[in-house]
């Protein structure tokens, strides 16, 4: 029986090939995306779920109660100790530093190897807490010993090649060997630690003293503290006893402000507020997009079934006078779902193979599609093909099992008996919705990306070059200064911590005036030498720039921090005094600087002060001349690696590290773009084939109103009304949610475009143009049809 189904199933559908093509490439395209969706939050969502005790790994973290509450990864440096000494809710507990572009060499190699690396000061017991297994190395007395490194496969191999990396030395920034003595499988592709090089921590205090001492006071960026709690252990019991430990280490106030929880290790990816690379939000909403272009291929399938079901009235009545029942009918409609949603399939699954290179480079990683390999995959993709046979076939099988056989064989079945156009009315109008709700997101998420490109700053972001300052002794910074500013082609040059905008320190130990207590908000603290405000074209707006001077200790302001202070206007605060925590630098305020974008637009901008400190400026920011680009660069090249001989060159544009803060932003919108396309290219399908067979209903109807005199314009109209009809409807049902869901989207945005009614009106005549092609053509066929053939049976 099965095999008779399947048979007549391959029958039918040869017999109507352009119905059985349209629904295929439908399905496949709406399979495809699915398939890519769910590997992308699969991926996702499988971030350091490897750990074997990962329900019990925790990270703790800082929230600093101000005006506000903001939250940061990084801990003082005594966490640990105090924790693991004051508290037994721990069986392990362990301190990282993170540090990126460190140089590491091999001092032994003939070529003396040097390469940038990420890299990290480690406790010993972090190998216990997560578990990157080992391929060499005693996993019980790694990181113990002082000046002792270990490392991936991936790192041996560059700088060692074939020879045992064991007991090998690599040198760190030119100054500390460490002897590697252990060697770690390949980190997998699914962990945020993106570290290949760990070191004893015990060394931290060669790199930093300040880092590696007893302070309470102050954040470190990459100071992360690990803890692997007890079997029985509830983390909401370890939050509560956080400020008792805030008031045994800090006086009443920072107590206050110096706050701590614990963030899950499967929490870390999904929190870009604490480093992680996307909220779970975004999954869920890119697993709602996959599903309403599931719902918009069956839609199709749908429509197309029900409009062809009254050319297979005959085919049914015929089958049940010959005794076929309702459920034999049905069942057999089922299998001819079962085999086009079974070709889609396959069709897809070489589509998603195809279109992953461009996935895996649009999002920077390296998704695989293995069903064989990949078990949830291997258990979705029969799921998906069961949901889309049941979502296609299942309403177009009941219409066709419930023909009365005295009227389909008298062929007295008409629009009524399938249920009418008001069925295919809804489905359409929801295809049209989905499409105008993509094309509106993609039209606000593009209008916010190019409003983000486009927006004054309150600096100077073109044309100028970072580059890196790994010694900031005052005669090298002097020596570099002079060979870059002699080139031909440099304009300004300046030593600075950070770029305007840029990740920045802060201190929350901010004293002003003859104020009895400090201010109760962060202060944000850019480092640069006079040359700072000029090149970054800063506008004073108030007192004077900072002295050339290195020894003199002077503030400059930002508005925003003059507001926060209460003070009545910028000239008010000139020549008061101040000091923040970084290291306790007090000195004058001389000047206020016009507000500038010191972070992406994600974020207000923030007080600020601008001070000059030789000890940190990691940066030199060279603003150049467009014309003569190369030869400019190539000058730079020669005059750093002659000013640092044993270090590695690199440089970065400015305006291309800021668009870095919407990298994620750009992913999505692509995405969206992508899927925003399918979308219309699955409603054009679907229209079409629905036009075809209204065309091929309405002969007769058409060719005696050709004979009346009516117009190729007005048989156009005649097909094309009740789309626009419907498509005004879908718009009028999609405005609200698309309106919704964008402005959730845009609040993440402190500075942000306002969705007008613009952006409604493209989306609907994007709509409206991509329907006048999808039925404009077989419309215009049909009215340039000879009437004379269409009547001719009358």
């Amino acid at each position: 029986m099965i095999k008779h189904f399947f048979t007549i199933a391959l029958r039918n559908l040869e017999r109507n090939k352009a119905y059985a093509v349209i629904n295929v490439m439908c399905l496949a395209l709406g399979i495809t995306c699915a398939i890519l969706t769910f590997v992308l939050v699969t991926y996702h969502l499988s971030f350091d779920t490897f750990h074997a005790k990962k329900d019990r790994i925790y990270r703790i973290t800082t929230e600093l109660h101000q005006e506000g509450i903001s939250r940061d990864a990084s801990v003082p440096q005594p966490m640990g100790k105090a924790f693991s000494n004051d508290y037994e809710f721990s069986e392990k507990v362990a301190m990282v530093f993170s540090n990126s572009d460190m140089l590491v060499s091999v001092p032994s190699s003939p070529g003396d190897k040097k390469f940038k690396e990420n890299l990290a000061f480690a406790e010993a017991d972090f190998f216990d807490i997560l578990d990157f297994p080992f391929v060499q190395g005693n996993r019980n007395t790694i990181l113990t010993e002082p000046n002792t490194a270990v490392i991936t496969e991936r790192i041996a191999e560059k700088y060692f090649g074939d020879q045992n990396p064991i007991n090998q030395v690599i040198r760190v920034q030119n100054k500390w060997d460490f002897r590697i003595t252990g060697i770690l499988k390949n980190l997998p592709v699914n962990t945020d630690r993106r570290e290949e090089i760990y070191l004893s921590y015990s060394n931290l205090k060669d790199y930093d003293s300040w880092l590696a001492g007893e302070s309470w006071r102050g954040l470190a960026g990459g100071m992360n503290c690990f803890v692997l709690l007890k079997p029985n252990v509830l983390p909401s019991d370890v939050d509560k006893v956080f400020p008792a430990l805030s008031k045994k280490y800090y006086n009443e106030r920072d107590a206050k402000a110096y706050q701590f929880k614990l963030q899950p290790l499967s929490d870390i990816h999904f929190n870009p507020e604490l480093g992680g690379y996307l909220a779970k939000k975004n999954l869920w909403a890119l697993s709602l997009i996959g599903l309403f272009l599931i719902i918009a291929a069956c839609v199709n399938f749908i429509n197309l079934a029900t409009a062809q079901a009254l050319d297979r009235a005959k085919e049914i009545g015929v089958r049940k006078v010959l005794g076929s029942g309702r459920k034999q009918l049905f069942w057999q409609f089922i299998q001819e779902t079962a085999v086009i949603a079974l070709l889609a399939l396959v069709l897809a699954f070489a589509l998603a193979q195809l279109s992953l290179p461009y996935v895996n480079e649009l999002f920077a990683i390296q998704l695989r599609i293995d069903i064989f390999q990949d078990v949830y995959l291997l258990t979705f993709l029969p799921i998906l093909l069961v949901v889309v046979i049941l979502l296609s076939g299942f309403y177009p099988g009941l219409i066709l099992a419930g023909f009365q056989p005295v009227l389909a064989l008298k062929g007295k079945l008409s629009q009524k008996h399938v249920g009418g156009f008001s069925l295919r009315r809804g489905l359409v109008v929801t295809q049209f919705a989905i499409s105008q709700l993509l094309i509106v997101g993609t039209l606000v998420i593009a209008n916010q990306m190019r409003y983000s490109r486009q927006a004054d700053m309150g600096f100077r972001k073109e044309a100028i070059v970072m580059l890196p300052v790994p010694e900031r002794q005052k005669s090298t910074l002097s020596t570099l200064n002079s060979e870059i500013a002699r080139i031909a082609g440099v304009e300004k040059v300046t030593f600075c911590s950070h770029a305007p905008a840029s990740p920045d320190f802060a201190s929350v130990n901010f004293h002003f005036d003859s104020r009895t207590e400090d201010e109760d908000f962060e202060i944000s603290i850019k480092i640069g030498d006079d040359q700072y405000v000029s090149t970054f074209g800063l506008q004073v707006i108030a007192g004077r720039n900072l002295n050339p001077s290195d020894t003199v200790r002077e503030f400059l302001l930002n508005e925003t921090a003059v507001k926060k202070l209460g003070a009545r206007s910028p000239q008010d605060v000139i020549g008061k005094r101040m000091r923040i925590g970084l290291n306790n630098r007090e000195g004058s305020i001389v000047g206020v600087v016009k507000d500038f974008h010191n972070k992406s637009f994600h974020e207000t901008i923030a007080p600020l002060c601008i001070t000059s400190s030789n000890n940190w400026y990691f940066s030199c920011a060279v603003k150049i001349n467009p014309a003569n680009l190369s030869t400019t660069l190539g000058a730079m090249e020669t005059a750093w690696k002659k000013t640092f001989p044993d270090q590695v060159y690199e440089y970065a544009f400015l305006d291309e590290q800021i668009a870095r803060f919407y990298e994620l932003d750009n992913m999505m919108l692509r995405l969206i773009q992508a899927f925003a396309g399918i979308a219309i290219i699955i409603c054009c399908l679907g229209l079409y084939g629905l036009v075809s067979f209204m065309v091929v209903q309405k002969t007769k109807e058409v060719g005696v109103r050709k004979v009346l005199g009516a117009s190729v314009k007005n048989i156009a109209w005649l097909f094309g009304k009740e789309f626009i009809r419907l498509l005004l409807i879908a718009f009028v049902m999609a405005a609200p949610f698309s309106w919704w869901a964008m402005n959730h989207w845009l609040e993440t945005f402190a500075y942000r475009i306002q969705i007008g009614a613009g952006i409604f009106i493209l989306a609907i005549l994007i709509t409206c143009m991509v329907t006048a092609i999808a039925v404009g053509y077989k419309s215009i066929v049909a009215a340039l049809m000879n009437p004379v053939k269409s009547l001719r049976s009358e």
